[in-house]
């Protein structure tokens, strides 16, 4: 007997295809039940066709016409933040119950950080997964906050221009407002804010991202230890993220304040921490990290979700 929870994807682009070849190779409780897109010709379609996973190029309609829709459970979708909104309204209408792991930046749902928050939100209808530069940056703001207050929270997240697709281009701006956001509310910080930068270099190099936090003063050594452990959490689902170089603390002293907009005038502990996230190669070159850790963080998450689908249903 299959006791695998049939999924499907929405979006048979980059991110969507990587997706899929991640739950066929990886997944021992998901199962592969359709790929959806628009372009008829697109390469994921091809390719999940040359694997017998059946597809349409009718988009969301498509997908509900299908007869394997009746026993899909979970659908990703790896589409656009605009075109998400209309997805979950459509498939809702035909389905109530279904649950939607959302790789875009519409956050309809609550932002989920498998590492951070994902056992929270296990039964949640819709999930949001914030974005590449979330996934990569707001476990090690969880972290600092795990120990100390955090009043403030910088990202700067560096991807390869060339693994920066239509989708990502288009959301630029929900990139930078949700991430900021998530991290206040997944990352604990009284205040985010978010960088994204599409680095053009040739050879393309691998996602790099900095955070900066500015916190209440604490034990570096804790601070230090607790982003260790949260780094090696991420690494137990993306084995390409890491460290880039050491931690670094810096004092600031109440004599010689920090101007933090919308929080004022601010001392305690600035931590600075530098990282490298390499893909898996599964389907997109290493060098796009950036979206591995978005298909991974996704896998993650959902097999959480089926997880207790099925717990509940023993």
């Amino acid at each position: 007997m299959n006791s695998k929870v049939k999924v499907a994807i929405i979006g048979s682009g980059n991110i969507g295809t990587d997706l899929m070849i991640k739950i066929m190779r990886n997944s021992k409780v998901l199962e592969m039940a359709a790929l959806v897109g628009i372009d008829p010709d697109s390469d994921g379609l091809a390719r999940a066709a040359r694997m017998n996973i059946p597809t349409t190029a009718e988009g969301v309609e498509g997908l509900a016409r299908m007869q394997e829709f009746e026993d899909i459970e979970i659908v990703f979708d790896a589409t656009s933040a605009a075109a998400h909104v209309r997805n979950d309204a459509f498939l809702r209408s035909k389905k109530p119950g279904i649950r939607l792991v959302d790789l875009t930046p519409a956050a309809i749902g609550p932002y989920c950080i498998p590492v951070a928050n994902g056992g929270a939100h296990v039964g949640a209808q819709n999930v949001n997964m914030v974005t590449c530069g979330g996934q990569a940056t707001i476990p090690m703001i969880a972290a600092v906050s795990a120990v100390t207050k955090v009043h403030y929270g910088e990202i700067i997240a560096s991807i390869s221009s060339r693994s920066a697709g239509p989708g990502t281009r288009a959301n630029i701006d929900e990139f930078t407002e949700t991430t900021s956001r998530a991290i206040e509310v997944v990352g604990g910080a009284a205040k985010g804010k978010a960088i994204i930068i599409l680095n053009p270099a040739e050879p393309p190099l691998i996602m790099r991202d900095t955070v900066y936090t500015l916190s209440e003063p604490a034990d570096t050594g804790a601070v230090r230890a607790s982003i260790e452990k949260m780094v090696a959490a991420v690494q137990s689902y993306v084995p390409g993220y890491r460290l880039k170089q050491d931690i670094q603390f810096e004092v600031i002293s109440q004599s010689a304040p920090l101007n933090v907009p919308g929080l004022g005038k601010l001392h305690g502990l600035r931590t600075s921490i530098f990282l490298e996230v390499e893909g898996a190669a599964h389907y997109l070159p290493a060098y796009a990290g950036n979206l591995d850790i978005t298909t991974s963080a996704a896998l993650a998450m959902a097999e959480k979700m089926a997880s207790q689908s099925t717990a509940v249903e023993a």
